[in-house]
């Protein structure tokens, strides 16, 4: 705990907090004291408020936490662009957990006290490097370590080892918070740093920008409500967190009983009554998966952590929440999934098995979708802050769109198979193994399509001509019914004001 801490707090306490910055605007005080305590009274006796709080204003405070396994290659780069903040964190955790790497080694040359003057104001922070070896909680009991250390705080800056903030990130992220106490949780924009040599990678880069560009959107224009307060870069107000802990009885923020920590705490808060948002401005930049094994790896954890939200799963003491405000926009993912599967699927088998029987006839409406996800990709990617000519050719020629589409659908049909089968299966061991360049998992998708493919093909080329027939007629206009409906839903992404919004 720093100087500077202002000592532990009650989550029921309040404290009007002020940002250390020239741009924010006007604070509206608090009523006369007096009338002020004659409000606490009430609100006592109500139960609402267990003790009074001070109401002079005052600067918050920020302790940063950077949980790492194995990141030497980002670390460095992570600590640099947090120590050129044009807002310091008033303390910098680096909390490392199961690594066998030099990731403690690079850290510690970071470690001490640094100053920066922005603007004529002096910033101190003091870099901490702790090496919790090996750590059964992995990644969570990081997080919970580093909050245990930042009691005393107003708010904990989650970072990524491999995530990198632009240098007006921490002052954009505490600006918001302190603007509007009702927040218990934001997030930073996210998008994947786009440095990446080699076609493979690349294309997967491409991947992954435009599928966070199209997260990012959908949030922000949800009135920027945010589902997920991803732990690559978001800022905690500690007194959402303590009130989390109160209301679920829980040791700590962060629970081991979930594949994604951060959707779990998002809905918890959201649950105690605070809302969880994405900033409007404030940036952050992500290490990418940069090939299909460790991709796969990540995507099914993700997958099938949302998987689990919806339902109990294999843990008992997650209850499931399918009707959470939160999940709305995982529900909306996996049913438009669940389409694209069925329409791509669905249409191969049936070219296929018109060709067989030279029955297929080009009708030039066939283009339509496939035009209007170009033209919706291409408006995405023209509304990316940081956009590059990978991105737009990405969204332009279709083709490399519609292969990320065909790796995305792998992951899901994996998630959901795991999740199915009820299979006892460590997916944070499992992306760990590969992004080591471990397992074969990322194939099965191949196999499995292969395997489709190949029976149905067979069990068309044992009917009748008349089965045959009968089949493609009724085959053909439900294709047409789905592909419809999915075209409906591109076109009014497509046409959606986007309210000055960059991603």
């Amino acid at each position: 705990m720093s100087e500077t801490s202002p000592g532990l707090r009650r989550a029921t306490d309040r404290q009007i907090l002020v940002p250390r910055s020239a741009k924010a605007g006007p604070l509206a005080l608090p009523p006369a004291v007096p009338q002020l305590l004659e409000l606490e009274a009430v609100e006592t006796a109500a139960g609402e408020i267990a003790a009074v709080a001070a109401a002079t204003p005052r600067n918050a405070t920020i302790s940063c936490i950077i949980p790492c396994y194995n990141e030497q290659e980002t670390i460095a780069d992570v600590l640099k662009s947090l120590l050129a903040q044009t807002r310091l964190p008033d303390v910098i955790h680096v909390i490392i957990n199961n690594t066998d790497d030099d990731t403690p080694e690079i850290a510690r040359s970071f470690e001490g006290r640094h100053t920066r003057t922005v603007k004529g104001e002096d910033f101190v922070t003091t870099v901490h490097v702790h090496d919790m070896g090996v750590n059964p909680d992995k990644k969570v009991g990081a997080l919970n370590y580093g909050y245990f250390l930042s009691r005393g705080f107003d708010y904990i800056l989650g970072v990524d080892g491999d995530t990198t903030l632009a240098r007006d990130t921490v002052e954009r992220l505490e600006l918001e918070m302190t603007d509007d106490p009702r927040i218990g949780g934001l997030s930073a924009i996210y998008s994947i740093d786009k440095n990446r040599k080699g076609l493979m990678a690349r294309f997967l880069v491409a991947g992954q920008r435009a599928q966070f560009a199209a997260f990012n959107m959908d949030n922000l224009l949800r009135g920027r409500n945010m589902a997920v307060l991803g732990g690559q870069c978001s800022l905690f107000s500690i007194r959402a967190l303590e009130t989390v802990m109160i209301r679920h009885h829980q040791q700590a923020p962060w629970v081991r009983d979930s594949e994604v920590e951060d959707s779990k705490l998002s809905l918890q808060i959201k649950d105690a009554g605070f809302s969880t948002k994405i900033s409007a401005t404030a940036r952050a930049y992500v290490g990418p998966m940069t090939n299909l094994r460790a991709l796969h790896g990540q995507q099914v954890k993700w997958n099938f952590g949302a998987i689990d939200l919806f339902w109990p799963g294999q843990r008992g003491d997650n209850k499931g929440q399918p009707l959470h405000p939160n999940l709305r926009l995982r529900w909306y993912e996996n049913i438009a999934m669940v389409f694209n599967i069925a329409s791509r699927l669905g249409f191969i088998l049936l070219l296929v098995a018109a060709l067989s029987i030279h029955a297929f006839v080009f009708n030039p409406i066939w283009l339509i979708p496939p035009a209007v996800a170009a033209l919706l990709n291409l408006r995405l990617a023209l509304a990316m802050k940081d956009k590059s000519a990978s991105d737009l050719l990405y969204a332009a020629l279709i083709v490399p769109a519609e292969l990320y589409m065909w790796i995305r659908m792998g992951h899901f049909v994996s998630a959901w198979t795991q999740f199915l089968a009820q299979t006892d299966k460590d997916n944070w061991a499992a992306q760990a193994n590969a992004e080591k360049g471990k397992g074969s998992a990322y194939v099965m998708p191949l196999v499995v399509l292969v395997a489709v493919l190949g029976g149905a093909i067979y069990a068309w080329t044992q009917q009748s001509v008349g089965v045959q027939s009968a089949i493609l007629s009724l085959g053909w206009p439900v294709l047409y019914l789905a592909t419809i409906a999915q075209t409906v839903f591109m076109l009014r992404k497509l046409v959606r004001r986007h309210r000055g919004f960059a991603v």
